[in-house]
């Protein structure tokens, strides 16, 4: 870098030139509903994701990272503004971000960026509205997206420093047919009903989870041949899969999520880190990595330390929303999370839990099939009936119990533990000027 300005020096560049020499590019790749523990980096038994593996070794991987909520709209609002839901505006999905709040494009603007977007990074059409430079392609399932981008990298000429956001479709719903999965061989998670129908249907999400990985390869390998090892490059998901349990619900299928970031020169490569992060960390993140302080009335911090090795630890609890998502989801809930514990609060126990997956849509039709079997087999029963109703509050030791199966709210022995964290949700709450609003249409309980 040094020999760099030096001859920019001498040939009479200027300081805006000589700043944006400085100035490292960053390439974040987002995937789509894709639930964390369904690749091999994170755990699966029977998906191969040699992509994320690959860009792992060479960067740092967060085994506790987590969306700010688990729907499209209201996660991608976060990311792009470093504020929650409640003070952004964008809290059910399909919702907006409030016009007059500053946009992640603008932070990197003042400094010279050229910040681009292809495909899916905002919701969808909203994506434009942010702000960026350049939008394209990113309308719903607009598979075009990853090979316009990179082609249209490769093509650039621009002196500019880059910010580019690649989001993939994939593995959001339609699931593709699979093309060399076996549906017999997978391994459904203990906590799903199994069917035929199941593994099918888990075969097509697989199906899209290549292509997710294979695009992620493509993405990174063509930004460090045109871009340079100065450049950092971030890999992450907007929340968990359409599947129960899954998106919609603040389980940390929901909500916890890949990922990755490599910076050559600067991050460690193939290390993993316990530093509890959010997604509203990341503009901040991004901001200090080309030497910038966040204004301090937005949620996100800085772990920009955690990305150079200087320290472990970031946030003590992590703090997650949902709001709904039309009338095929009237379900607003609350959670704090800490490396131990977590608490969830549902605002209205006495709505029946519904979403999108109880629509049992092709191509991916399997809750028919948990429905009828759990007809005549109990376990079966037992996981619908858990999907479909919620008590009012939730405590999980996550410990003892990662995939949330026992509900520890009512034993006496975690009292205190559960008052402290009730507490520190209704501070927060408070504290963010959360309107508890109820958005949409519910069904009761009590009318079923």
């Amino acid at each position: 870098m040094r020999s760099v300005l030096l001859s920019l020096l001498a040939i009479g560049c200027s300081a805006s030139q000589l700043l944006a020499a400085e100035l490292p590019d960053i390439v974040v790749f987002l995937s789509d509903d894709h639930t964390i523990v369904d690749s091999s980096l994170y755990g699966s038994p029977d998906l191969k994701t040699p992509n994320m593996e690959r860009v792992a070794k060479q960067g740092l991987t967060f085994d506790r990272a987590f969306v700010a909520s688990p729907s499209c709209a209201p996660s991608r609002a976060a990311l792009l503004t470093g504020l929650m839901p409640s003070r952004n505006g964008a809290e059910p999905n399909h919702s907006r971000p409030k016009e007059e709040i500053k946009k992640l494009p603008a932070y990197f603007q003042e400094l010279g960026y050229e910040v681009v977007s292809f495909g899916k990074v905002g919701h969808y059409r909203q994506t434009p509205e942010y702000g960026f430079d350049i939008a394209r392609h990113f309308n719903y399932h607009e598979d075009v997206a990853v090979p316009e981008a990179l082609k249209w990298l490769d093509a650039r000429e621009s002196d500019k420093p880059l910010l580019l956001f690649v989001g993939t479709n994939w593995p959001h719903v339609p699931w593709p047919e699979p093309e060399d999965i076996d549906p017999e061989s997978i391994k459904i998670p203990l906590h799903h009903v199994h069917t035929p129908q199941t593994c099918i249907a888990r075969a097509r999400y697989y199906q899209a989870i290549k292509t997710m990985d294979r695009e992620l390869g493509e993405v990174f390998d063509a930004a460090y041949k045109k871009l340079g090892d100065d450049t950092l490059f971030l890999h992450t998901s907007d929340h968990g899969a359409q599947w129960p349990f899954g998106k919609w619900t603040l389980y940390d299928e929901g909500i916890r999520t890949p990922m990755i970031a490599v910076w050559p020169g600067k991050i460690t490569p193939g290390k993993r880190t316990e530093a509890m992060v959010s997604w509203i960390d990341i503009l901040p993140t991004l901001y200090a990595a080309v030497g910038q302080t966040a204004p301090k009335e937005l949620d996100g911090q800085s772990f920009l330390p955690v990305l150079l090795g200087e320290t472990d630890h970031h946030r003590d609890v992590i703090f997650t929303v949902h709001s709904g998502d039309g009338n095929k989801n009237v379900y607003p809930t609350r959670s704090i999370r800490t490396t131990r514990w977590k608490y969830i609060r549902n605002l209205h126990p006495e709505f029946k839990f519904t979403s999108h997956i109880l629509g049992d849509n092709r191509p991916q039709p399997y809750w028919g099939s948990w429905v009828a079997k759990a007809k005549t087999v109990p376990e079966a029963a037992r996981k619908v009936k858990r999907y479909l109703q919620r008590p009012a509050v939730e405590l999980y030791d996550l410990d003892a119990d990662p995939t949330e199966q026992n509900n520890l709210a009512t034993d006496p022995q975690y009292a205190v533990t559960l008052a402290k964290l009730s507490d520190q949700l209704d501070a927060w709450m408070k504290e963010q000027g959360d309107p508890q609003k109820v958005y949409g249409e519910p069904i009761l309980l009590s009318a079923e």
